[in-house]
């Protein structure tokens, strides 16, 4: 059975807002909230809890995409990634260096594109963008 679901693009202004949204569309119903965390999107994504608890499928509409891959682009993802580099010991600073460069010439991927590419790496889950 295939569940249908919603993200709000003009509800996302930032990273927070991102994952505060991904909050509202999966994890309507339970009694805990996902974490700022691209890993903890990627496990969400395997279902088993929150909206795609006992859905095989899921197809997810993005409304306003534009709009959220410009909040989650390049000034987002530098400050992001220059957030990782305030917390010296967790993050590996030469990796963090290295995106950092790759983003300011233009070839790196921003906050978005590693969002994109999360959905994309769960074939159950169908992504249209509107």
């Amino acid at each position: 059975m295939t569940v249908f679901l919603q993200i709000e693009g003009t509800a996302i202004a930032d990273i927070p807002s991102f994952h505060a949204e991904i909050n509202r569309v999966f994890m309507a119903g339970e009694d805990w909230r996902l974490g700022p965390s691209l890993d903890a999107l990627d496990d969400l994504l395997y279902g088993g809890y929150g909206a795609l608890a006992g859905h095989e499928t899921a197809t997810l509409v993005w409304r306003d995409i534009d709009r959220s891959r410009e909040a989650l682009g390049v000034d987002a993802t530098r400050a992001w990634l220059e957030d990782k580099l305030r917390q010296p010991g967790t993050f590996n600073a030469g990796t963090i260096g290295r995106q950092l460069d790759a983003l300011q010439r233009g070839e790196g991927q921003t906050y978005f594109d590693i969002v994109m590419e999360i959905f994309a790496s769960h074939p159950t889950i169908t992504l249209v963008q509107a």
